[in-house]
C-alpha cells in the first residue's frame, strides 16, 4: 500500500476511533444529531421505495382508479387475491424465515429490551417483501407497522455498519421508527412522540434531537418524491357546543372497549395457534379475510380510502356498524396467525367507524350535517389508536397533525384518555405490542436504573490507566508500576498461555511490596532505605497476597446495562476489547470496567 494511503488509513481508522469513544457518551449530542439526519434520509428511501412498489402494483392489478379499489374485485378475484397472497406468505417464510416469526413493532421492542436494537437484513427482507405481498392481496393489515420494522431496521443496520456503540445504535433504531411514521403519514411529531413513547420509553434531549431530525428529513423526502398530500381528507369541523361532551365522553367508552376487544381477540388468536406452523397461519389466514372480504370488501388491504369516506359522513350508521366488526375480525384473523402487517391503520379504520357511529347519533340530537360526523370518526380513530397501543400522546398528536385544527386538541384529549383508562384501568388490558410479547414468553422491562445504563457504552467509563503483565516479574519492574509517575491502576495477568484471566489493583501490589520492605530492613528503617535495595526479589504476581479479580471480556460497542448484567452474572471485572465473541491473547484491550465503575455512572 502507498504511504499516503496508510496515512489515510491510519487516520480514518484514529478519527473512528475517536468518533466511537464519543458516542459512548451519554450526552454526544451533536454526533447523534448528525447519524440521526442520515438516519433519516436512508429510511425515508426505504419507505418511498416501499410506498411505490405497493402502490403502483395496487394500482396495476386493480381495477379504476387509486390503489385500494379492492371493492370492485368480481367474486371471484376477491377469493383469489387474499388466498394467492397466503399461498406467497407461506412459501416465502418456509423457504427464507429461518425461525423467524414475529415482526412489526413488536419485533423492535423486542431487539430493543433484549439485543440492544440489533436488527438483522434477513429480518429487513421478510418485512418488506412480506408486508409488500400481504398488503396488495388484500390482507387486513397496515402499512405502519412494517415501514416502523424497516425503519427501525435501516438505523440498526446502519449503525452496525459502522460498529457504532449500542447506545448510538438505540437512538438510531429510535430515530429510524419516527422517521418511517413521519414519511408514512406525513406526520413527523406524531412518529418522534410515537418513537419515545412506545420504542425508547424516555424522553431525553440527547434522544430527542436525533429522532427529530431524523423524521423532518424522512418527511422532507417523502414530500419531495410523493408529494405531500394528507394520509385522510379531513374535513373542516368545528367543537360547537360543551353540550356534546356526553357524547364524547361516550365514545371514549365505546372506543376503550372496542380497543379491548380488539386487543384481546389477536391475543386469543395469537396463543390459540402459537403450536402450528407459520406457512399453514398465513394460508389460512388469506382463506378468512376472502371470506369476509365476500360480504365486506372494504376490509381488503389498509383501507384508507374507506376511512376517507367515513370521515366525510358517506356511509349510513347500518354500513358502519358492519364495516366496524368486519374489520375488527379481519385484523385480528390476519394480526393473529401471523401476517407481516400492521395494526395501527386497522386501529384508524375501526376507531373511524365507531366514531361515525357516534356522529350519527350526535347529528341525531343536534342536527349536523354528514359532514360533521367526520369530527367524531377523527375522535374515534386517534381513541382507537391511544387505547390499543397504550400511546395517548402519538395518538393525539398525530390527530392534531392530519387535521391541522387546534380545535381538536380538547375533545381529542378527553376522547383519548378515557379510551385508554377504560382499556387499562376497567378491562386491564395492556398495550397490544407487549401483550404481544409476553404471549412469546418476553417481557419489556422500563426499570428506570436500565435506561439509564442503556444510554452509557462502556468506553465513556473505562479505565486505560493498566499494564498488561506476565505472572513473574522482579522489584525493579514492581517499583516503575506503583510510582505516580506510571499512572496505573490495574495489572492485566496473562496466564501461561498469554489469555488474559486476572486483574490485580496496583494498590495490592503498592501493598505487599511496603509489607516486604519492612521485613527486609525493619520497620524503623523504612523511611530512609530506598526501594530498591529490594531489586533481586523476584515477584509471582499470582502468588502474592493479595484481592485479585477474576477478568470477563466486553465488547467496546457494548452499553453500561450489558456491563452490569455481567457482573450479576458473576463476572468480577471486565476488559474491554473490540469484539468480545473473537477475544483471544492478542485482542486489543481498551481498558477496564469494574462494578463501582457502573454503580458511580447511574449515581452520576
Amino acid at each position: 500500500m502507498p504511504p499516503l494511503l496508510q496515512i489515510i488509513k491510519k487516520k480514518k481508522s484514529q478519527w473512528m476511533e475517536s468518533f466511537h469513544f464519543r458516542l459512548a457518551r451519554p450526552d454526544a449530542l451533536l454526533q447523534l444529531a448528525l447519524l440521526g439526519l442520515i438516519s433519516g434520509l436512508i429510511t425515508g428511501a426505504v419507505i418511498v421505495v416501499f410506498r411505490l412498489l405497493v402502490e403502483e402494483t395496487q394500482d396495476y392489478l386493480l381495477p379504476g382508479d387509486g390503489p385500494e379499489n379492492y371493492e370492485a374485485l368480481s367474486v371471484g378475484l376477491r377469493l383469489l387475491f387474499p388466498i394467492v397472497s397466503g399461498l406467497l406468505l407461506a412459501l416465502l417464510f418456509y423457504k427464507a424465515s429461518n425461525g423467524l416469526r414475529v415482526l412489526g413493532v413488536a419485533r423492535v421492542m423486542e431487539r430493543m429490551a433484549y439485543h440492544q436494537g440489533y436488527l438483522t437484513v434477513r429480518g429487513f427482507i421478510l418485512q418488506f417483501v412480506g408486508a409488500a405481498i400481504a398488503i396488495i392481496g388484500g390482507h387486513s393489515v397496515g402499512r405502519e407497522g412494517p415501514h416502523i420494522y424497516l425503519g427501525a431496521a435501516s438505523g440498526s443496520l446502519f449503525g452496525q455498519s459502522l460498529n457504532l456503540p449500542n447506545n448510538s445504535i438505540r437512538t438510531l433504531v429510535a430515530s429510524g421508527s419516527a422517521a418511517a411514521i413521519a414519511a408514512s403519514f406525513n406526520t413527523p411529531l406524531a412518529g418522534v412522540i410515537f418513537a419515545l413513547e412506545v420504542i425508547m420509553m424516555e424522553y431525553t434531549l440527547v434522544s430527542f434531537i436525533p429522532i427529530m431530525l431524523a423524521a423532518v428529513t424522512a418527511t422532507g423526502l417523502s414530500n419531495f418524491i410523493l408529494g405531500s398530500e394528507p394520509a385522510f381528507s379531513i374535513p373542516d369541523f368545528n367543537f360547537s357546543s360543551f353540550a356534546e361532551l356526553p357524547l364524547i365522553i361516550l365514545l371514549g367508552l365505546l372506543v376503550g372497549a372496542g380497543a379491548t376487544f380488539y386487543n384481546h381477540l389477536i391475543e386469543v388468536i395469537s396463543v390459540k395457534t402459537k403450536h402450528i406452523e407459520i406457512w399453514w397461519k398465513v394460508i389460512a389466514a388469506g382463506v378468512f379475510v376472502a371470506l369476509i372480504g365476500l360480504v365486506y370488501p372494504e376490509v381488503f388491504g389498509i383501507g384508507y380510502d374507506t376511512v376517507n369516506t367515513a370521515l366525510l359522513g358517506g356511509y349510513t350508521v347500518t354500513v358502519l356498524f358492519g364495516l366496524f366488526f368486519a374489520k375488527l375480525l379481519a385484523t385480528s384473523l390476519c394480526v393473529g396467525l401471523g401476517v407481516p402487517g400492521g395494526m395501527i391503520g386497522p386501529a384508524f379504520f375501526i376507531g373511524a367507524a365507531l366514531g361515525g357511529m357516534v356522529g350519527y347519533l350526535a347529528s341525531y340530537f343536534f342536527g349536523y350535517d354528514a359532514s360533521d360526523i367526520g369530527f367524531y370518526a377523527i375522535l374515534g380513530m386517534g381513541a382507537m389508536v391511544g387505547a390499543s397501543l397504550q400511546a395517548p400522546l402519538a395518538a393525539l398528536t398525530a390527530i392534531m397533525e392530519l387535521t391541522y385544527n387546534p380545535g381538536i386538541i380538547m375533545p381529542g384529549m378527553l376522547t383519548i384518555v378515557i379510551a385508554q383508562l377504560t382499556a387499562s384501568e376497567v378491562f386491564n388490558k395492556q398495550s397490544l405490542f407487549i401483550s404481544m410479547m409476553r404471549n412469546n414468553g418476553l417481557d419489556y422491562d422500563i426499570n428506570p436504573v436500565l435506561q439509564v445504563l442503556r444510554g452509557i457504552g462502556v468506553a465513556s467509563v473505562l479505565d486505560n490507566k493498566f499494564s498488561r503483565r506476565s505472572a513473574l516479574t522482579d522489584a525493579a519492574t514492581a517499583k516503575k508500576l506503583i510510582t505516580t509517575d506510571a499512572n496505573v491502576n490495574w495489572i492485566l495477568l496473562n496466564n501461561g498461555d498469554g489469555e488474559l484471566k486476572t486483574l490485580l489493583p496496583i494498590t495490592e501490589l503498592a501493598k505487599y511490596i511496603q509489607t516486604q520492605q519492612s521485613e527486609k530492613v525493619g520497620d524503623e528503617a523504612l523511611e530512609t532505605t530506598d526501594i530498591e535495595n529490594l531489586e533481586e526479589l523476584e515477584i509471582n504476581l499470582f502468588e502474592i497476597p493479595a484481592n485479585r479479580l477474576q477478568l470477563s471480556p466486553i465488547s467496546l460497542q457494548a452499553n453500561l446495562q450489558q456491563a452490569h448484567e455481567k457482573f450479576v452474572q458473576g463476572a468480577e471485572a471486565l476488559y474491554v476489547v473490540f469484539n468480545e465473541e473473537e477475544a483471544d491473547k492478542n485482542s486489543r484491550v481498551y481498558g477496564i470496567i469494574t462494578k463501582s465503575m457502573v454503580e458511580d455512572s447511574y449515581k452520576l
